[in-house]
C-alpha cells in the first residue's frame, strides 16, 4: 500500500514537475468506485469539465502489481485552458489539471498538485489570480470527495 502511494506521488511529481510539499491530497473512506463518482460529480459541480480519465493500472500490472483501481482524471475549463496555453505555451505540459485517484485498502486517496505554483511560470497578475481560484476550487473538490459528497 505504501508503495502504491509512493508511485502515485512520483507519477504526479514527474508529470507535474512539483515538490512533494506542493501536493494537495485527501484520504476518503469511500470505496474507489464511489470516490471516483464523487470526484467527477464535484468537478462538474465546481464548473469544470472532465476531459479524460486515464487508467494507470495497466503499467502497474505489467510491473507485477495487481490493481484495477488507479486513474488519472484530467479536468479544466476549456476556454481558460485554451487561452492560457495560447498566451503561455510553457503551461502546455501542465494543463489540463491532473488528479490521481487510487484505492488503498478500504480507502481511496485523491491527490493533485497545487496549481498556484503556475504563478512561477507566468508573470501575468490576471493569470495568477486564476491559478489561486483553481487552487481554492481543487481544495473544495478534494474536500467534497473526502466527505463523500
Amino acid at each position: 500500500m505504501i508503495l502504491r502511494t509512493l508511485l502515485a506521488l512520483l507519477l504526479l511529481l514527474v508529470t507535474a514537475g512539483v515538490r512533494a510539499d506542493d501536493m494537495m491530497m485527501v484520504r476518503s473512506s469511500l470505496a474507489f468506485e464511489e470516490a471516483m463518482l464523487a470526484l467527477q460529480h464535484a468537478i462538474v459541480e465546481h464548473g469544470y469539465t472532465v476531459s479524460r480519465v486515464q487508467r494507470v493500472d495497466i503499467g502497474l500490472t505489467a510491473s507485477g502489481y495487481q490493481t484495477d483501481k488507479y486513474r488519472i482524471v484530467f479536468l479544466g475549463k476549456l476556454d481558460e485552458v485554451r487561452e492560457l496555453t495560447a498566451r503561455y505555451p510553457q503551461l502546455i505540459p501542465y494543463l489540463p489539471i491532473k488528479v490521481t485517484i487510487f484505492a488503498e485498502g478500504e480507502e481511496t486517496l485523491v491527490a493533485t498538485f497545487d496549481p498556484s505554483l503556475f504563478r512561477e511560470l507566468v508573470p501575468d497578475s490576471e493569470a495568477r489570480f486564476l491559478f489561486m481560484r483553481w487552487k481554492n476550487d481543487l481544495h473544495s473538490i478534494l474536500e467534497d470527495v473526502r466527505l463523500g459528497k
